[in-house]
């Protein structure tokens, strides 16, 4: 059999490089037999479809519709792009954390992103997805190719023996030769799964991007998170320090029988309750950090060596995002929401072509003999080879409720894409409010600090003095302590803030390309990684878009765009 192959172009998305489905001639026994027939029923078939032969032919011999990307509602400017603090120049967001210029915030990112557990799983569906495309793609080349064989001893009766004048009653046949089934792919079944499978695979890449984005969200939040919590633990012990220098002298004046008991009580009393919030705040220092070991991918361990005392990290003045259009392009989340998209619309071709006949190829080549020295000579040969085809005539509506099912889902997927789209926004705008809001509130706590403790001092010292009494001197206390933590608060809520800005932006991803094995995380898989069938490149395609398993136990991770 020979089959002469006519590439023709292809629109985009689509593979000419695949073997063509128009052949011209095929050969059989010496003879040669036009498909002219074959050819004209398949227009017929289009005639009878719901593609039309025009938009069969512009989708690159495709029935069902092309995809393109959906419109999705985005805002024109941010609300607070009048604010000189918020720039809307074009920004590298792919490092954003090293702004706050804390190395041992560097330091936690880069073990979370080699270590963390969750973006491992997300490398292993990559792994899946790619090996899913390689099935479809083997899906495309003949799907039967089997090589077969058997050997079979079978005794007639005598009278049948008799019948054909023969002496011998058992007959001894042995058998073996090749099988090749081929469903020709008229009408796109198995291109588009191709494309749907490789649409998948990159939402899948999507996916682990997402997953860094989080883990670089996540860190840069538990790490602030601890030191905000570390600054109110120093502010608590500094006010503890001085109540109870207030409760000694307030105790020495009512052994002197300069005051009353009360004094004495109220003093206790706030050294009591601030030694309870010491508690609670260390209860909640342990709890973030083992948090950041979960995202560290290790067990619960004390990092108070490895994080030591440090500051709330400082954000700068200013803070840049871009324009809200940039949101469909850097979000690894709304990328990924796209490609789904972009796989079930194949999924609405695919289930369109039950409407027209599966088209095949079958030949068998072998040998048979009744004597297995005898199988290779010429007369034991045998063969055939023909077209076939298998058409769904009476469905009661099955396939196209098929097809009204996967337009269904793909309707889904596009609100499911818009509404990640508007999401995406969404956050950006809260994650910049935070920040500028939070900037505002720790001016107005630091005064509120400044103007409570020189009153503390003032009270303290007319208390010594015998001019007030020791509880202006308790409530101003009190009154400090909170003051403290609202700053505190305050301050860890600007880099929280700046934090959110930068995760909603999607950003952060880009540190797998910084690593050292370039778009690969090393994994142990239990069975080394094959190579799929080679698959066809578009001229839009780069090689590196296509994800290759050169090494056993690497997930290779295309690039994003």
């Amino acid at each position: 059999m020979s089959t002469q192959h006519k590439p023709k172009k292809m629109p985009r998305n689509r593979h000419p490089d695949l073997p063509s489905l128009t052949t011209d001639k095929v050969q059989k026994s010496g003879k040669r037999v036009h498909v002219g027939r074959t050819l004209r029923l398949a227009l017929l078939c289009l005639c009878c479809g719901c593609t039309p032969l025009g938009e069969y032919i512009s989708n690159g011999f495709e029935v069902g519709p092309d995809y393109k990307r959906p419109p999705a509602p985005v805002a024109t400017h941010w609300i607070d792009a009048h604010d000189e603090r918020v720039s809307s120049d074009a920004t590298d967001d792919s490092a954003w954390w090293t702004v706050f210029n804390d190395p041992v915030l560097n330091g936690l990112i880069q073990t979370a992103y080699e270590q963390n557990l969750t973006v491992r799983e997300a490398g292993f569906r990559v792994l899946r997805s790619r090996a899913r495309l390689g099935i479809a793609i083997g899906e495309f080349f003949p799907q039967t190719q089997v090589m077969e064989g058997s050997y079979q001893r079978e005794g007639v009766s005598l009278g049948v023996a008799n019948r054909f004048a023969t002496p011998e009653r058992w007959f001894s046949q042995w058998n073996y030769g090749f099988g090749l089934a081929w469903e020709l792919d008229f009408w796109g079944r198995f291109r588009r799964a191709i494309e749907a499978s490789e649409s998948v695979l990159d939402a899948s890449v999507e996916h682990y991007d997402a997953a860094i984005v989080t883990l670089v969200g996540d860190v840069a939040t538990s790490y602030v998170q601890i030191r905000t919590i570390q600054e109110q633990i120093a502010l608590a012990e500094q006010s503890l320090k001085l109540q109870k220098q207030s409760l000694e002298i307030a105790t020495a004046k009512y052994e002197g029988g300069e005051t009353t008991e009360v004094d004495v009580y109220q003093g206790q009393s706030d050294v009591s309750s601030t030694e309870a919030l010491i508690e609670q705040l260390q209860i909640d220092l342990r709890q973030a950090t083992n948090q950041l070991c979960i995202l560290m991918g290790m067990p619960p361990t004390d990092l108070s060596e490895m994080l030591g005392e440090g500051p709330i990290p400082t954000a700068p003045e200013q803070v840049v995002v871009g324009i809200p259009a940039d949101l469909i392009h850097r979000r690894p989340d709304v990328r990924r929401a796209e490609r789904l998209t972009a796989a079930q619309s194949e999924e609405i071709g695919i289930a369109e072509t039950d409407f027209y006949p599966q088209i095949s190829l079958n030949g068998t080549l072998g040998w048979s003999a009744e004597h297995v020295g005898d199988a290779l000579d010429r007369e034991a040969f045998l063969g055939s080879i023909g077209p076939s085809f298998q058409w769904a005539i009476l469905n009661y509506g099955r396939i196209a409720n098929n097809v009204r099912v996967q337009d269904a889902r793909f309707q889904e997927l596009i609100a499911n894409y818009q509404n990640t789209v508007l999401n995406a926004g969404v956050e950006v705008e809260n994650g910049l409010v935070s920040f500028l809001r939070s900037k505002n509130q720790a001016e107005d706590a630091a005064r509120a600090v400044r103007a409570e403790t020189a009153a503390f001092h003032e009270a303290f010292a007319q208390y010594k003095g015998g001019l007030t009494d020791y509880n202006r001197v308790v409530v101003i206390q009190e009154r400090l302590v909170t003051r403290q933590q609202s700053l505190a608060d305050a301050q860890g809520a600007i880099a929280q803030g700046l934090i959110q800005v930068y995760r909603s932006l999607g950003g952060g991803w880009q540190i797998r390309l910084q690593s050292e094995a370039e778009f690969m995380m090393p994994i142990e898989t239990a069975v080394p990684a094959v190579p799929p069938a080679p698959a066809p490149v578009d001229d839009d395609v780069t090689g590196d878009e296509l994800p290759s398993l050169e090494e056993p136990g690497l997930v290779v991770i295309p690039q994003s765009e």
